[in-house]
């Protein structure tokens, strides 16, 4: 006991010397704001009253942009003192979670290392109070138990003995507790973030990283990092740590934000995952879903199908159509189509210009079959329009020096109306030589992908060899029907999207060096092949759960194809088959729904049990729902989400239930605020987490199919601690 009240003697003291240092700094720092605030004042009222007010006062231009200059090195300094305060206000609160103590090999001396949300050094001394979680040192806390222990720093490997590991409870700069573990983030310290409600926004989870989870986030050696994680593992979170960490490295790398985007599976859900970068202490990246690249047809119009269409014929022959225009077969048949275009399809004609040949249709297929640069078709198209332009440019030239001799030689009455009529007879020609070059230097993707359907000759033609579909001819048929009145479905969106980039080019995203793909189990080959030229210089982190794949079956050979496509120098792929979003016995009954045995190793956090409730009619289930909702509110949860099969049920229940409560489907506007009861489809609450989950119509007539068995999975792993199963008639099979 006296061993431990000279420990808790020696942390406060260490705590409040560590508050009081940072409170001096902040102290510092609100001064240089306030100074610096009536820098950026005086300096933009100086611009004003100095400087031109209009674009069009142009000999005063580098004036106004001296000034402007000026004042944007002002705002800059503001922004950083900002940021520096806001760190402080809240290291004030809770400046470090962890501490080791480390003997560094051929050292005697032993280090005391705090582990924090950020560093932080006493200016006067240099002396490091706290290090930065992502600092190579911190490494130690969350990999090595006490023993021999090693970290990478700069210079290489270090060696030494961990003699210490210790957890801190810091709240309103008050120590709460710390206690002592050996090899692990301790599960007291787990059991407690993990107890706690929801919240509207995904928080950083510095505090309890597992070792397992640290190795993805420091990995630096792989171009493709590829992480199969169950339900639950924390690979979204993982993957924004993963940011945070390499941005933290990109100091000496110089990677940016701008350098890194997060592919995310649909808007909502980057709306729930904006609060952790910044709450890291970092800017948010950009985020974009597939959605934002493709015209047409969404990802949840695909799922909204396929659900209706379940257990018809068009059922089967939509679900072919998806997997065959996502496989790589299709990709070598669109490959194929767009080496026949070039050699086949383009109408190169001679180029004439007064008279004079240019060029012949021969000569210019030759110039552009010549293709040792690998450029894209469409690029070589324009520069060979570029090439006819700068050929005739001259002897436009030279002919417009001849009409204006025979004008000096007309007479003065005659001379405005020869100059007018030359002046025209150059423009028409101009527009008619345009036109002509225009006819076989200009391809239309949308074009070329329909010609693809419409002649089934091509199609059969390009597929030699190819493995097609059993029902190939309805799927080309369907195809060219939905084509021609100008139903563009998602399938055909992204095919349409890479025969594009490939026709085209892309240079838009030439310096994203870091790519973050979520649920990596709803793409096919077709979209990381897209990938794959949208972003051809970064490196990719790719997260994904082949439980959660709803239209096609999958396993780990999911991450195969991946790995082939990126085609990486370094790769590596890693499993998360710990959960720790759901209750012990949430978990135990979601694996009975998949029917795989040790699939997933629960976190051991036990709570009430998930309860099947039969009902005599939906409008029982309804009004079972409003009083459980109460009662869930009363025992204190927050969020509460009831999760159909799909959209049309949502705006069913919505609709019934509104004049009882407040409800409202789920949204990039309802999600801000998750005092409502929400309810939403299946499909889009992937990655998303509610304090409780109420399964709608979880019936054996309404869940019966693979497909189905996927989206009842999804639903259920989506609760933290409650979840209840409403049916009526008997209850699906899947849920014994």
């Amino acid at each position: 006991m006296s061993n431990f009240k000279e420990s808790q003697k020696e942390e406060l003291l260490y705590l409040e010397k560590t508050l009081s240092i940072i409170k001096t700094e902040f102290e510092k720092e609100n001064e240089s704001l306030k100074l610096k605030l009536s820098k950026v004042i005086a300096s933009r009222r100086e611009m004003w009253e100095k400087s031109a007010h209009s674009s069009e006062d142009f000999d005063n231009i580098p004036e106004m942009n001296q000034y402007l200059n000026e004042v944007n090195i002002e705002t800059r300094g503001f922004s950083s003192i900002e940021k520096r305060i806001n760190k402080y206000k809240r290291m004030l609160k809770s400046p470090y979670f962890g501490r080791f103590d480390f003997a560094e090999e051929g050292f005697n001396d032993v280090e005391t290392i705090y582990v924090g949300l950020y560093s932080f050094i006493d200016k006067r001394t240099d002396d490091i109070y706290v290090y930065d979680w992502r600092a190579p040192i911190s490494s130690i806390f969350y990999r090595n138990e006490l023993g021999k222990g090693f970290y990478k720093s700069p210079v290489g490997i270090i060696y030494g003995d961990v003699l210490l590991k210790r957890q801190y409870k810091i709240e309103d700069s008050k120590l709460k507790y710390f206690f002592d573990s050996s090899i692990r983030i301790n599960d007291e310290i787990l059991q407690e973030v993990l107890s706690r409600n929801s919240s509207d926004k995904m928080k950083s989870i510095v505090e309890t990283i597992q070792k397992e989870q640290d190795i993805i986030i420091r990995d630096t050696e792989n171009e493709l990092l590829i992480v199969q994680g169950v339900a639950g593992s924390g690979k979204t979170s993982i993957a924004l740590h993963r940011i945070a960490f390499l941005l933290y490295e990109g100091l000496s790398s110089k990677l940016g934000i701008n350098n890194i985007i997060i592919i995310s599976p649909n808007s909502i859900f980057s709306k729930y995952i904006s609060d952790v970068l910044p709450e890291l202490g970092e800017e948010n990246v950009k985020q974009l879903t597939f959605d934002d690249f493709v015209l047409g047809e969404k990802r949840q119009k695909q799922m909204e199908t396929l659900i209706q269409l379940q257990g018809s014929n068009e059922f089967h022959l939509k679900l072919e159509s998806i997997k065959f225009k996502g496989s790589n077969e299709f990709v070598k048949i669109l490959h194929r189509l767009l080496k026949y275009y070039e050699r086949q399809f383009i109408p190169f004609k001679d180029v004439y210009y007064n008279g004079k040949t240019i060029e012949t249709a021969q000569e210019l297929k030759g110039t552009f079959l010549n293709n040792k640069i690998d450029m894209p078709i469409a690029k070589r198209l324009k520069r060979i329009e570029g090439m006819m332009l700068n050929k005739i440019h001259p002897l436009r030239k030279d002919r417009l020096k001849l009409i204006e001799k025979a004008v000096e030689r007309s007479t003065e009455n005659h001379m405005l109306e020869i100059k007018s009529f030359s002046r025209l007879i150059a423009i028409k020609e101009a527009n008619r030589l345009m036109e002509y070059i225009h006819s076989f230097t200009e391809v239309d993707y949308m074009s070329l992908y329909k010609m693809l359907f419409q002649n089934k000759n091509l199609f059969f033609k390009l597929a030699k060899g190819i493995k097609l579909p059993k029902n190939i001819d309805k799927i080309i048929s369907e195809t060219n029907k939905n084509l021609n009145i100008g139903v563009i479905s998602y399938e055909d969106s992204t095919a349409l999207l890479f025969t594009k980039l490939m026709l085209e080019g892309n240079e838009e995203f030439g310096e994203i060096k870091q790519v973050v793909i979520d649920e990596a189990q709803d793409y096919y080959p077709i979209h990381y092949h897209i990938f794959k030229l949208l972003f051809k210089n970064a490196r990719y982190t790719v997260l994904g759960d082949f439980n959660q794949t709803l239209e096609k079956n999958s396993d780990e050979n999911l991450y195969d194809y991946i790995e082939e496509v990126l085609n990486k120098r370094n790769s590596l792929k890693l499993t998360l088959k710990k959960s720790y979003r759901s209750s012990f016995e949430i978990n135990a009954f979601n694996e009975r729904i998949l029917n795989n045995k040790n699939e997933i190793i629960s976190f051991e956090r036990h709570e009430a049990y998930p309860r099947v409730k039969r009902n005599e009619d939906l409008s029982e289930i309804n009004n079972s729902i409003l009083e459980d909702v109460d009662k869930f509110y009363e025992m204190g949860y927050k969020s509460i989400a009831i999760i159909c099969k799909n959209l049309k049920e949502a705006k069913d229940i919505q609709e019934r239930l509104s004049a009882d409560i407040d409800i409202k489907i789920l949204d990039e506007s309802c999600y801000e605020n998750k005092s409502s009861l929400l309810v939403m489809p299946s499909y889009l609450a992937k990655g998303l987490e509610f304090d409780v989950v109420l399964a709608y119509n979880a019936s054996k007539e309404n869940y019966n199919s693979e497909f189905d068995k996927r989206l009842l999975y999804i639903a259920c792993t989506r609760a933290l601690h409650q979840l209840v199963l409403y049916y009526t008639g008997e209850k699906s099979d899947f849920i014994g």
